[in-house]
């Protein structure tokens, strides 16, 4: 009987369940949306029970239609939307809230507090991250200031925080979430972790200091391992919905996932994943370095007896899902549609399109940043705002690339890209130009489920080295400049300026 590895892979969209043979080819595959929760402006959030249910959904659809069954499963990793926070009731498994996802905003006012109160450089030194609402540290505080846990079903009511004290409510990234209903343990890996806003990169520890700061009980954290882990996290119970006993042994957030599902192994290794939001990571090796340029110094992955290997990386908040908000608006029906419409003008016409919807990420963290449009005039058609909108995915890339180039003092040469917005071979050929630099798209895109796959797989036995894994990494198509670097440096300059247009926009309550 043939094995396999699975790999949960639970986006900010929906929920995949992947199945790999040794090649890293896929053998099975399965998704499902759901629902994006929008309570106020600014406001975003998930119900973690769908994510659950849906995540076995996908499971037994991908093993059913695949005719695989789950004995052949050797091991399942997991990888999941970062920063994304749950409380649930450690007994009963039930959220007292629903998730609070990445993109939300509404502890803006909180993370202006820690800035004027000048705590940013310790947040950036003890965790290399923006102190940001971004980030989990202040969402967990959010929810145990304002949850409601007996209109979410959970057992018991009472202070949130003393049940915590107690051990009886759980904090955790969706990674947690998503391994404590696969094996009843509550664990997170050093990726997740590290996205916190509460773990000390450079101790390997959660902050006490920090804990204190955002009033999180300390016994409310996950416990920490690997990202690929020979002790494994725990195994699927054989009763349940699964019917079998499969190690779960490996965890990555979703960008360190793909970069190492792009075998990004050594110091220098970068990828930019194209997704709701694109993220740029590149490879540091042992060396946790500082950024002077606004980018975040986070964990990429830690093997098991290993050291932890570092990345620095640039968040961007909205690039696929600017490409949503045109199917929103009704100005495309799909994002196949876009490369059409965009390659029918020689340009934007001026146009330019910030897609700030959730404040602007790196370099510039700025929460109170706002989408804008500028340039418009009588003559600006739809094919101009969608070509716009494709160019300011591929600018904000180049504001990371610049960034990175600056503080790692390595040049990009070659940058390898994922997820789906990739399949776009316009966009592809759009980000060579702006970028001036080779884009190399790997056969199987789908590198952020294969890098949790990756994770687990090692652990387990079922690849034994990561040259096997460098081995099944195939290019299926490079991009490189086709246009002058002068005519996209001017542009690019102008993009620079419509960037400034967005800034500090949501000023007022009511713009929030």
């Amino acid at each position: 009987m043939t094995q396999y590895v699975g790999a949960i892979d639970q986006g900010t969209t929906g929920t995949r369940f992947m199945v790999f043979d040794h090649s890293g080819q896929v053998v099975a595959n399965a998704y499902e949306k759901h629902e994006q929760i929008y309570p106020e402006p600014g406001w975003v959030e998930h119900d973690a029970m769908e994510i659950w249910e849906n995540t076995k959904t996908v499971i037994q659809q991908a093993l059913s239609e695949s005719g695989t069954d789950p004995e052949q499963l050797d091991a399942i990793g997991v990888t999941n939307q970062r920063e994304t926070t749950v409380v649930w009731d450690r007994d009963t498994g039930r959220p007292v809230h629903n998730a609070l996802v990445w993109q939300d905003r509404r502890t803006t006012d909180r993370v202006e507090e820690i800035q004027e109160a000048g705590k940013v450089e310790e947040i950036r030194e003890k965790t290399g991250l923006e102190c940001d609402a971004y980030f989990s540290a202040t969402k967990t505080e959010w929810i145990l200031d304002n949850a409601e846990p007996l209109k979410m079903q959970s057992s018991r009511g009472g202070d949130l925080r003393d049940r915590a004290r107690a051990g009886e409510l759980v904090m955790g990234t969706i990674d947690s979430w998503i391994i404590y209903n696969l094996t009843g343990n509550h664990i997170t890996d050093v990726t997740n972790a590290s996205r916190t806003m509460l773990y000390n990169i450079r101790d390997l520890e959660w902050d006490d200091d920090l804990l204190d700061e955002f009033n999180v009980p300390k016994e409310m954290v996950p416990e920490v391992r690997p990202s690929s882990d020979d002790d494994y996290y725990g195994h699927t119970d054989p009763d349940g919905f699964l019917g079998s006993e499969v190690p779960v042994a490996g965890a990555l957030g979703d960008q360190q996932a793909a970069l190492f599902g792009q075998t990004c192994f050594d110091e220098g290794d970068a990828k930019n994943t194209y997704g709701t939001g694109s993220f740029y990571l590149m490879n540091t090796g042992t060396d946790a370095v500082a950024s002077d340029h606004g980018l975040l110094t986070t964990i990429g992955f830690q093997m098991s007896g290993e050291p932890v290997q570092y990345a620095l990386e640039g968040s961007i908040f909205i690039t696929g899902a600017a490409i949503e908000w045109l199917e929103d608006i009704d100005l495309i029906t799909n994002a196949a549609q876009t490369a059409e419409l965009a390659k029918a003008v020689d340009s934007t016409d001026g146009v330019y399109m910030v897609p700030a919807f959730t404040g602007l990420g790196a370099p510039h963290w700025d929460g109170r940043a706002r989408g804008t449009i500028v340039g418009m005039t009588r003559g600006t058609e739809k094919e101009h705002l969608v070509r716009a909108v494709l160019e300011s995915i591929a600018y904000q890339t180049r504001d990371i690339a610049e960034a990175m180039e600056a503080d790692s003092g390595v040049e990009t040469t070659s940058l390898r890209v994922d997820g789906g917005a990739v399949k776009n071979n316009f966009l592809c050929q759009l980000q060579s130009d702006i970028l001036q630099t080779e884009i190399v798209r790997p056969v199987v895109d789908e590198t952020t489920a294969l890098g949790s796959a990756y994770a687990a797989g090692l652990a387990v036995g079922y690849w034994e080295t990561i040259d096997e894994l460098r081995d099944n990494w195939q290019i299926d198509r490079e991009f490189v400049p086709e246009v002058d670097a002068t005519a996209v440096d001017k542009k690019y300059d102008r993009w620079g300026d419509a960037v400034e247009r967005s800034k500090d926009w949501a000023q007022d309550e009511g713009d929030e």
